[in-house]
């Protein structure tokens, strides 16, 4: 048999099955709108480059709840605080699962993480590891002071760079962030002394996860249409494949060093880290779940140092960024940290609750600039009805976070950078963005809520709150604020298109800077 009549009997197969499963895909009740699918493909055209804009344009023609068929698969689309709500809250049970996905087998362990584990007494685990030893309020006040002391070298670095040096703020934000993690995580910084100026191991550490994000948010046609997953058409899978060889080399290379140095840093072990508790727990485990395996510590490991660095360091990228394009808000914000802080010392987390305009500046951020735009999947364990419409078993959800955060409906002005709509006595200064007020949840919400929200948000405050406070911030060539570049680069993490470029100016009494005696 030549290739062209194995193609074409491929294709006229592929065409019949199409035609036959829609046919005898008859329900009780309809299902929501949506545009009308391709054969064989579905809706995936209809993504294009920058699925959270093709959905919200989408959405604006067939409503706040969509069908989809990516494939073979039906995919729900939740783009209103509302209907998000009724997944999320009221059916938050019936989808608490994950859709099988590339990603999750190749990278994260075949779905040995938490991010991506299925809904059960091993998830169940796996989280509750976390919430106690890493996440608890006890927890993130026991490791505050590394926090402070991750921030303050940052400062330090951009202070000594000096007005000269142009820097990749971006970078350097998760130079800060990843060794704030590890710290904990490990008990030593993975970046040495913390200098992410021209530190190519950070450099590649960064491009790692932003590939790691870029991939994880391909919609890839081999987990929508089975019988092209072995051809890996758009070449994902293999890029899934070679990325995470060189991430278990990395956390293969953490372990190693850990065990070699008894869990101590700089020869002393100061905390009992997050590994040296999970060692332990190799052969203890409690709970549901069971013993902990040396993958499952990995996979844990490698959800934290993504998930938990890029994330951060992008929100405050993404802040530093609004505020250069509005110096009026920005000098608002400095006048309130000059008052609260002074201008002798830098911030400390404890001054977080009393700078009510910082509080504002955030959640606008988190607003327009949810570092998830779509939520990560999730899957209807059983068939149920929303809004009258019926959504079969193993749908697939898909909540439009940036779409939800950006109705007209809701928010005058969706598109204007404007805290204040977030001040006492305004219309929404109740809402708290962790996953009560649907109107805003950058971390998602329900079961499946970010694990580590709690942590991201403590971060993502004293980082932006010590840079305001330290610095004013000048762009290169003369850039005027207005024109500064605010395009996204889409991935499971909504990147900046290009990184925010600048020229720290001190702003703080030099001895300020200076490492606490």
């Amino acid at each position: 048999m030549t290739p062209l009549f194995l193609l074409f009997t491929f294709f006229f197969a592929s065409i019949v099955y199409y035609c036959f499963n829609t046919f005898l895909n008859r329900y009780p009740r309809p299902l929501p709108p949506g545009p009308k699918p391709w054969p064989i493909i579905g809706n995936l055209p209809h993504l294009g480059t920058t699925p959270h804009h093709s959905l919200a344009a989408l959405a604006r023609k067939y409503g706040p709840l969509m069908h989809l068929r990516l494939g073979s698969v039906h995919v729900v689309v939740a783009a209103s605080a509302s209907v998000a709500s009724q997944f999320l809250k009221t059916q938050d049970a019936n989808f608490s699962s994950r859709p099988p996905n590339s990603g999750a087998k190749h990278i994260a362990y075949n779905y040995q993480d938490l991010v991506f584990a299925p809904y059960g007494p091993r998830w169940r685990m796996l989280r509750k590891i976390c919430s106690v030893h890493l996440f608890s309020g006890k927890a993130l006040d026991d490791f505050r002071h590394i926090r402070q002391e991750e921030v303050a070298v940052l400062t330090r670095r951009l202070a000594g760079a000096g007005r000269s040096t142009l820097v990749n703020l971006g970078q350097l934000l998760n130079v800060c962030t990843t060794n704030a993690l590890s710290r904990v995580m490990i008990g030593w910084r993975v970046f040495g002394d913390g200098d992410g100026l021209a530190n190519p191991k950070s450099e590649e550490f960064k491009e790692m996860v932003v590939e790691l994000m870029v991939l994880a948010g391909v919609f890839n046609i081999g987990d929508f249409v089975p019988a092209l997953e072995r051809f890996d058409l758009q070449g994902v899978a293999g890029k899934m494949k070679k990325l995470h060889a060189r991430f278990d080399s990395f956390l293969n290379g953490i372990i190693a060093e850990h065990q070699s140095t008894g869990g101590k840093g700089d020869g002393v072990l100061q905390h009992n880290d997050l590994l040296s508790t999970l060692i332990s727990l190799k052969d203890d485990a409690d709970g549901e779940g069971g013993r902990l395996s040396d993958t499952e510590i990995k996979a844990l490991l490698l959800d934290l140092f993504t998930a938990g660095t890029d994330t951060s360091s992008s929100t405050v990228e993404w802040a530093l960024a609004e505020l250069i394009r509005h110096p009026h808000i920005l000098a608002q914000a400095q006048k309130e940290l000059d008052s609260v802080v002074g201008k002798d010392r830098l911030v400390t987390e404890s001054d977080l609750p009393h700078l009510t305009y910082l509080q504002a500046i955030i959640k606008e951020t988190f607003r327009l600039h949810p570092s998830t735009p779509l939520s990560l999947p999730r899957m209807a364990a059983e068939s149920c009805e929303i809004n009258g419409y019926y959504i079969p078993k193993e749908s697939t959800l898909l909540v439009n976070v940036w779409a939800i955060a950006r109705d007209p409906a809701v928010w005058p002005e969706p598109l204007e950078f404007r805290p204040e709509r977030f001040l006492p006595g305004s219309q929404y200064a109740h809402i708290d963005i962790k996953g009560n007020d649907f109107e805003v949840i950058p971390f998602g919400a329900g079961r499946r809520i970010c694990a580590g929200m709690s942590l991201g948000l403590r971060m993502v405050q004293l980082l932006t709150a010590t840079l305001v406070h330290a610095f004013d911030w000048v762009l290169p060539d003369g850039l005027m604020p207005e024109k500064l570049n605010m395009e996204e680069a889409y991935g499971l993490t909504l990147q900046r298109a290009a990184p925010l470029m600048v020229f720290p100016k001190p702003r703080l009494a030099e001895h300020s800077f200076c490492p606490a005696s």
